[in-house]
């Protein structure tokens, strides 16, 4: 019997995916649920496994895009397992044995002459001093040899390439890769995007981290990193700025009345943005262990559509790669993103002196068609009061209870 296998629905909206990678080769014996494809939609890439086990043949090839619904391989499910093969699980990879190569002939060094267009000795050394490669210079010297006068006049090139690597490397974007760009390119073009900035003193938030941590970490079994205390600043300030937590439909306008905080995670397929649903909920510990459970996922390449679906806001944390500054780019239909970054020692004015401060800048990217400047410059400042002073307004004065020890 020969079954025919067809592209699984990834998720609503999703009409077509691409072929990615095959795991497996035309005519090898597979497995049921052995992962034969890596297929990629306009949100995430899945494995797609065998259905059954028999002789598969190959009906697509890598980059084919492909409509749900349609016929990608079939499977021989009446062909007996070759002699000798091993179920999938105990096969090992055998080191593939190297024919020994023939040596290629050595070819005779051409021997130059004046006359074909080799400088003379002197003509040579001049050359070499101003770093003029012979190949660019007209020798007037007989049958064109490079005489000295040719090589003092000789002027070096001041943009032109004498002998570098001029290769290039083409390559085809994957379908998230192309979507995402899509997405970029349709939130700059479709709203009224504008940042605004501030920048945070992190010396308490570093205080509390230094003597909680590693107390924290014993008895959840996660760090006590920044995202807690920038998620739930942001969700008092959503709550605070109900604007922030909106977007546009049309002609009207939806808010939001509970917090679906979306993180940006960079994947081995590109930007990953998993959602951490009611977040408004959630403890210090509980975002934690969220943020850890979806960037495992994400990256690992088990990151699914529903958990990308959604999110009404986002942040991103491009400081981890040491930026310092950006304008993040808002995730549509989304009207607002905060950009975290690096956390650098900066001078600042404390109490009427000069003191060193951990201090990170923050930036918010949002759709000034619904959100006003007093809206977005308030949501900021009042991210910026919640992180600086956190004990008071994010613990309720009461860090072991809000930590959970």
């Amino acid at each position: 019997m020969v079954l025919e296998m067809k592209v699984p629905s990834p998720g609503e909206s999703i009409t077509e995916v691409e072929i990615a990678e095959w795991l497996v080769a035309d005519g090898d014996y597979v497995e049921k649920d052995q992962a034969i494809a890596e297929v990629d939609s306009d949100k995430a890439t899945l494995e797609l496994p065998a259905e059954e086990s028999g002789i598969i043949t190959l009906k697509a090839e890598v980059g084919d895009a492909v409509a749900v619904g349609e016929v990608v391989c079939l499977i021989d499910t009446s062909a007996p397992r070759p002699d000798g093969a091993a179920p999938q699980a105990e096969k090992k990879a055998e080191p593939k044995k190297e024919e020994p190569k023939a040596e290629p002939k050595k070819a005779e060094p051409k021997k130059e002459t004046y006359a074909s267009g080799a400088p003379s000795p002197a003509a040579k050394k001049i050359l070499d001093e101003k770093g003029i490669a012979p190949s660019s210079v007209a020798g007037t010297g007989r049958d064109g040899r490079i005489t000295k006068e040719d090589a003092v006049q000789a002027v070096p090139s001041m943009g032109t390439p004498t002998g570098g690597n001029r290769g290039e490397t083409r390559s085809k974007l994957s379908m998230l890769r192309r979507k995402v760009a899509e997405r970029l390119v349709a939130a700059k073009n479709e709203t009224a995007m504008l940042t605004t900035f501030n920048e945070v003193d992190m010396s308490a938030i570093f205080e509390l981290r230094s003597q909680y941590k590693d107390e924290f970490k014993d008895r959840h079994g996660v760090s006590l990193g920044f995202m807690s205390f920038f998620t739930k600043a942001v969700i008092r300030a959503l709550q605070m700025y109900p604007a922030v937590n909106s977007m546009i439909d049309g002609k009207e306008m939806i808010t939001y009345d509970f917090c679906d905080i979306s993180i940006a995670v960079s994947g081995p397929k590109g930007l990953m943005v998993p959602v951490i649903r009611n977040a408004e909920n959630l403890t210090f510990r509980g975002i934690e262990a969220e943020v850890k459970r979806l960037a495992l996922r994400a990256r690992e390449g088990e990151i699914t559509v529903d958990e990308m679906t959604g999110g009404t806001f986002t942040i991103t944390n491009g400081g981890v790669f040491g930026s310092m500054l950006s304008t993040p780019i808002i995730n549509p239909p989304q009207s607002g993103i905060l950009g975290m970054h690096n956390i650098v020692d900066r001078a600042i004015v404390r109490d009427g002196a000069i003191a060193i401060a951990p201090v990170m800048y923050v930036a918010l990217s949002y759709d000034h068609r619904i959100i006003d400047g007093k809206e977005s410059v308030g949501f900021l400042v009042a991210v910026k009061e919640a992180l600086e002073s956190p004990e008071e307004l994010l613990m309720d004065n009461n860090v072991k209870k809000a930590l959970e020890l």
